[in-house]
């Protein structure tokens, strides 16, 4: 196969999701030259010329349990405002070749399969799509709603173990753009050590805590005791759906106390809250108040806010990330990748300070380059 004809799957868990619905979208606006990337790290200059497969080149598919088509939501995205007034009907042709991969995920109630035999049927539809199509490579990449953290008894592994399991089944390599459970599961701990493929995650750093990872090294650099840091997020949309329920914004939030604690040295009072407000739609508001003492031990605040559309935001993230870890598959590199710590809350180790994971990330550009 020549080089121009290679084409890379992106295999999207959520596939009908804001997220993915803006990826594919995104991707086939940008590619035709209808917008620029904005938001995505590797169309800047340092990733030139380090064989990160081009936008052109990728092909969409995945697993979702909904069954609104893509350009139908691709639709409601643009009423809402996170797309742009008349791109849905640009890119219907794109959307709706990609709609038609998408394949039933699950479990869903009634669901009497077991773990394996759930595993294989979503590895099966993969490398189906990966085979029909004639791709060099998929990296599978989670953005499904956040779930909640599996307890110590339960028997089965949650639907993010399940569909990591079949991306390392398939041959895939693997992002976990959520702070669901994913490869982390006791029970793929085997599987993931002798796997041989590249992966991230997990939880994709969009907002507020992109804000954080830049704010906590800036008390620690200036040696200015923080004594409480405290967070309110406002949202709607399926995320805010999904967070309502209590054990998933605790998984949510773990990932956010981490910058923090790795940042500081300790974790400050306070916590961040998570409120559903459905009129938002998939708009965001995020709320911090910082507590620091200052010289003589002045007492001092700051307050930000940060109000933007998660989707817009994660979307050229997720774009990046399926293109870094194909160029690392193609590379021959394997195991956790520290290198993209940038992208996320909870990252594979790596430094925690947003510039130090930036530098690290440009390192590892230049490494890929050399690979060529």
């Amino acid at each position: 196969m020549t080089a121009h004809a290679v084409r890379t799957g992106v295999w999207f868990i959520g596939a009908r999701g804001s997220v993915a619905t803006t990826a594919t979208a995104g991707c086939a606006a940008v590619a035709a030259g209808l917008h620029p990337p904005t938001g995505m790290v590797t169309e800047t200059p340092p990733f030139t010329d380090t064989g990160l497969p081009p936008l052109t080149s990728l092909v969409f598919g995945g697993h979702d349990t909904l069954d609104c088509p893509l350009p139908k939501r691709a639709e409601v995205l643009a009423a809402g405002g996170v797309l742009p007034y008349g791109l849905p009907t640009a890119v219907e042709a794109e959307l709706t070749t990609a709609d038609a991969e998408i394949r039933p995920g699950g479990p869903l109630p009634g669901d009497t399969r077991t773990d394996e035999e759930l595993i294989g049927a979503f590895a099966a539809d993969i490398e189906d799509f990966t085979r029909r199509h004639g791709l060099a490579r998929t990296v599978v990449v989670n953005v499904a709603s956040t779930e909640p953290a599996p307890g110590d008894d339960d028997s089965r592994m949650p639907a993010s173990s399940l569909y990591a399991a079949a991306a390392l089944r398939a041959g895939c390599p693997y992002v976990n753009f959520t702070p669901s459970t994913g490869l982390r599961s006791p029970h793929l701990k085997d599987a993931v050590e002798s796997c041989g493929l590249p992966h991230a995650g997990r939880d994709g750093k969009t907002g507020q805590t992109l804000l954080r990872s830049v704010l906590a090294p800036m008390f620690v650099h200036r040696a200015l005791p923080v004594r409480a840091w405290s967070g309110t997020n406002l949202l709607g949309g399926g995320d805010g759906a999904a967070l309502a329920d209590p054990a998933a914004a605790a998984a949510k939030n773990a990932g956010k106390e981490r910058v923090l604690a790795d940042t500081l040295g300790t974790a400050p009072e306070g916590e961040v809250h998570i409120d559903d407000v459905p009129a938002m739609g998939d708009w965001k508001t995020a709320w911090d108040h910082i507590a620091f003492d200052g010289f003589l031990g002045s007492r001092m605040i700051l307050q930000t806010i940060w109000q933007g559309c998660d989707s817009a935001l994660a979307a050229p993230l997720v774009l990046d990330l399926a293109r870094l870890l194909a160029r690392s598959h193609e590379a021959g590199l394997t195991g956790p990748r520290p290198e993209l710590g940038f992208y996320f809350k909870d990252p594979d180790g790596g430094p925690a300070a947003l510039f130090d994971q930036y530098a690290a990330l440009v390192d590892f550009a230049e490494r890929l380059r050399e690979a060529r």
